[in-house]
């Protein structure tokens, strides 16, 4: 056995007359077994998110019941205030899309890592995929109103997505490299080869393309399931009644004429958008109804067409977000409609002792409100209508608080379904429990939105103008200052009411060539200056004054 011939090849080496060495068996390289992952994940979600369209649609599930939605309420519950912060800044009302952008990326890695484990180690990749449902689980029962049903697409949607990685790990053939070649006769060589360097590749590939049809379709099918169809629906049925108490302004009489100025009012799908939903509620004004309980002298329940048959109001209020830096663009105008939200109280009636509203949405999220703000007289409204049309539904749809001067994390609830009167020393809310302060009245503000910075200007006459605001203490004057001169009062617009802001305008006479700085700042009706000491948005809003640097052409 040992005697060598003329070449190289031993006798153990040669195979015997008669047969050949089949090819090894057919693997899966590492995109394909990548792109096996991702597919994977795919159908799980896919499946997860119909199943759950369909349970909440029947009325078995709630709205916890969607693992990628669980997994973004989750990820937003605990993210660091510094990088909620930023994201705010960075994206704007557009933090959610980013949110989306940044878990689909880390679901995309998830994917690809379990694809090239279920390659090596299918148990192993099993494992890993059992582990990542967990954690999914426990996001989904951790939601506000959650059950254990609520796990029933998490579940559904996790075992179609095993069953493809098993099968997958069996379409991908894995040979041992030391192992010795298989023998078979050569009568057979020419069929083997086809099976292992063929058949069982078609068969992956083929199960691989199902599995992508299945789960994009599961997931399409999730989004035309009629719950989202049913929520616009009842938006277009609603009929809105005549304010029975209503400001009548007259919004061009209010208007200054100044090219690049924000207008008076802002259209609804302009309306910046800050919250912590990251998907928007649908909620149809049959399925909405409103409890009202805590220290009062009833608990009562209202329903949709409850508040319709109350007296409504109709006002111009301005909202502004904590977030708002200075010069910032987290503000907005509207003509909110809707009924008092101290008569809805009297009904209950709050109890002595009680000093803070805490509503909830229905998505879980709390804010706390200090109870006089809503009970001394100002107009804060539950609002079903904006800008004369039900609420959009990203806008709290079918029904949401709008309390002025306040803060929206205080004051602004959406979508909001549950109203507990208490006192600040018994509860704290989402946001209060992060380091924001409870009570957060908004401060003077004021903004300039032309020029713009660093524009280039023509020696002349030149139009600064912009907007300010002293929401529920109204405005007395805005000033503006050019370089280091003294502060000269520019033309406000009109009045709307103390609760809305005003724009304003100030004629700057632009002679000398060079890079000049305008600063502005607003005095409230009570005299009161804004300051000019820089605070960031933490913990009660930003204060500081807005400022351009520009130039002025020879």
């Amino acid at each position: 056995m040992g005697q060598r011939t003329s070449g190289v090849t031993t006798s153990e080496q040669v195979p015997p007359a008669g047969t050949t060495a089949a090819p090894a068996p057919w693997r899966a390289g590492w995109l394909g077994s990548a792109l096996g992952g991702i597919v994977a994940v795919v159908l799980t979600l896919g499946v997860a998110e119909l199943i759950s369209t369909l349970g909440r649609w029947i009325g078995l599930l709630g709205a916890s019941s969607s693992p990628f939605v669980a997994l973004g309420q989750t990820f937003i519950q605990f993210t660091p205030e510094w990088l909620k912060e930023l994201a705010i800044r960075t994206f704007g009302e557009h933090d959610k899309d980013a949110l989306t952008a940044g878990m689909a990326l880390t679901l995309l890695i998830v994917a690809i890592g379990i694809g090239l484990l279920n390659r090596r180690s299918p148990r192993l990749a099993l494992g890993v995929t059992a582990l990542l449902v967990l954690v999914a689980g426990a996001a989904v029962v951790s939601r506000p109103g959650a059950d254990v049903l609520d796990l029933l697409p998490l579940v559904v949607g996790a075992i179609a997505g095993v069953t493809f990685l098993i099968l997958l790990a069996r379409r991908s053939l894995v040979q041992d490299p030391d192992s010795a070649p298989l023998e078979t006769p050569s009568s057979t060589a020419s069929s083997t080869a086809s099976s292992a360097g063929g058949t069982d590749r078609r068969r992956f590939f083929r199960l691989v393309g199902i599995g992508a049809i299945i789960g994009v379709a599961a997931g399409s099918l999730a989004r035309l399931v009629p719950s989202a169809a049913e929520v616009a629906d009842s938006r277009r049925r609603i009929s809105l009644p005549t304010p029975a108490d209503d400001q009548n302004i007259d919004v061009d009489a209010l208007t200054l004429d100044v090219a690049g100025l924000t207008p008076f009012v802002t259209a609804s799908s302009d309306f910046y958008r800050v919250d912590t939903a990251f998907t928007v509620p649908n909620l149809t004004t049959d399925e909405w109804s409103l409890r009202i309980h805590g220290a009062v002298d009833r608990e009562i329940t209202i329903s949709f067409d409850d508040l319709l048959a109350m007296p409504a109001v109709q006002r111009m209020i301005t909202l502004t977000c904590v977030s708002n830096e200075v010069g910032g663009k987290l503000a907005g105008n509207a003509r909110w409609l809707g009924v008092r939200l101290a008569d809805v109280l009297a009904m209950a009636g709050p109890q002595d002792g009680a000093d803070c509203l805490l509503s909830t949405s229905v998505d879980g999220f709390t804010v706390t409100t200090p109870l006089a703000a809503v009970t001394d007289g100002r107009d804060a409204l539950l609002a079903y209508a904006m800008n004369g049309e039900p609420l959009l539904v990203e806008h709290g749809f079918p029904v949401r608080m709008v309390v002025p001067g306040l803060y929206g994390y205080v004051s602004a609830t959406k979508w909001v379904v549950d109203l507990e009167v208490t006192r600040f020393a018994d509860v704290t809310a989402y946001w209060t429990e992060r380091g924001w302060a409870p009570q957060a009245p908004i401060k003077t503000a004021s903004r300039i939105d032309v020029p713009a910075g660093f524009a280039q200007l023509t020696a002349g006459s030149v139009a600064v103008a912009g907007m300010a605001w002293a929401q529920h203490r109204g405005l007395r004057a805005v000033q503006v200052q050019i370089d280091d001169g003294p502060w000269q009062d520019a033309t406000l617009s009109g009045e709307a009411g103390i609760d809305s802001w005003r724009q304003w305008s100030y004629p700057w006479t632009a002679t000398e060539p060079g890079i000049h700085t305008i600063r502005c700042r607003a005095i409230d009706a009570d005299g009161t200056v804004q300051t000019d000491a820089v605070q960031g948005v933490m913990p009660d809003g930003s204060t500081g004054l807005d400022s351009r640097q520009v130039t002025v052409k020879a």
